[in-house]
Parts: structure tokens; C-alpha cells; sequence
């Protein structure tokens, strides 16, 4: 499980991955936590498993390896879980979840 510390260092460590598992208009009216891409739940699977390119042009950034740090957020923890365990099943061994997600994240910066 990713911590706010960890989550807080991710714009300085490149290799790690941030995704934003929140629906649109959630991201929308609240806003996202930096360096963080927003792929919603539902899509998710679909952009695990598309073509290195496709994810490149589609997110603006490299797909991450089977063995990339992949930390999954949405608002409470609970879809950053169901991301989780979608991309463990994908082979993804290093995916792990940030409970506390955007509503940890925006109540210790004060948003």
C-alpha cells in the first residue's frame, strides 16, 4: 500500500507511475494530485493491456512494464484497490493502492 509520503515524491521519480482511477467528472470538480494520469476504472483494463504506442498517444506517456511501481488512486481507496488487484492479475507485480487516494491527499494540502 502507497502512503501520502510516498505519493508526494512521485513528480520527482519518473519511473513511478500515478493513476487517477476517478471518473471524469470527479477529476473534473475536484482536480488531481501532480504527475498523476487519469485513466477512469472502467477503462482501465483496456489501457492495460493496449499496444506500448497506443498507451503513449492515448496518455501522453510510456506504458509501464510488468515490473514498473504503479500506484493507483480514485477518491476513498476503494477503486484504487479494484485497480490494484485488476493490474496484479495483469502481471503488473508491482501495483499497490493509496488508501487514503484524493480524499487524504486533498485534506492534508488543504484543497
Amino acid at each position: 500500500m502507497a502512503t501520502y509520503e510516498e505519493v508526494k515524491e512521485v513528480p520527482n521519480h519518473p519511473e513511478v507511475y500515478l493513476i487517477d482511477v476517478r471518473n471524469k467528472d470527479e477529476v473534473t470538480n475536484t482536480g488531481s494530485i501532480p504527475a498523476s494520469i487519469h485513466i477512469p476504472l472502467p477503462e482501465l483494463e483496456n489501457a492495460l493491456t493496449m499496444p506500448e504506442g497506443d498507451f503513449l498517444s492515448t496518455f501522453k506517456r510510456d506504458k509501464p512494464s510488468t515490473d514498473s511501481v504503479i500506484i493507483f488512486s480514485c477518491m476513498s481507496g476503494r477503486r484504487a484497490q479494484i485497480a490494484t488487484d485488476l493490474a496484479l492479475n495483469h502481471g503488473f507485480k508491482k501495483a499497490k493502492s493509496y488508501h487514503g487516494s484524493w480524499s487524504e491527499w486533498a485534506g492534508k494540502r488543504g484543497l
